[in-house]
């Protein structure tokens, strides 16, 4: 999928949604805390959308996760769960979410957690600092190896 000067379109992504393992370092930081480290995440990719990251449970620190009443849910991978994320007396609320049962087509989501770059302090991938995606209803982690427009913005509903 990527181009000659080796960057990839979110256009060009796939509609439904693909999951893809990826081997690049995926760090989350908050706090002070680094919270996830990990070359094991899995990577979601949908069309108009920057990749979203999935990090293996077991690659997250222990003790940082509330659970939370919110849910959500995708037409693709089936209903989400959503946790805070606590530090101290630091709450981000629903800064990370996870498909426990997700649908058909989905299971290699099953143990993975997502988080919103926007309620962390900081993402990382291979050593890139994560831009959030805009709107903070997808949670895509922009790159500066990815091409947009991205969806998530003002006046992109629609799209």
């Amino acid at each position: 999928m990527a181009t000659d000067d080796g960057t990839e379109s979110v256009w060009d992504y796939p509609r439904p949604p693909r999951v893809e393992r990826s081997r690049r370092r995926v760090t989350v930081e908050f706090r002070g805390l680094l919270l996830a480290d990990t070359k094991e995440a899995l990577r979601v990719l949908e069309t108009s959308h920057p990749p979203v990251y999935y990090l293996p449970s077991s690659a997250v620190a222990a003790g940082v996760l509330v659970p939370s009443w919110h849910r959500t849910w995708c037409e693709w991978k089936g209903a989400a769960v959503h946790f805070d994320l606590v530090v101290g007396e630091v709450r981000s609320e629903n800064a990370v979410w996870s498909y426990p049962e997700p649908a058909p087509g989905y299971e290699a989501l099953r143990g993975h957690l997502a988080f919103y770059p926007s309620r962390v302090d900081r993402c990382t991938v291979d050593g890139e600092v994560v831009v959030p995606q805009e709107g903070d209803f997808y949670g895509g982690w922009i790159t500066s190896d990815l091409r947009g427009p991205f969806k998530g913005g003002p006046g992109t509903a629609g799209w």
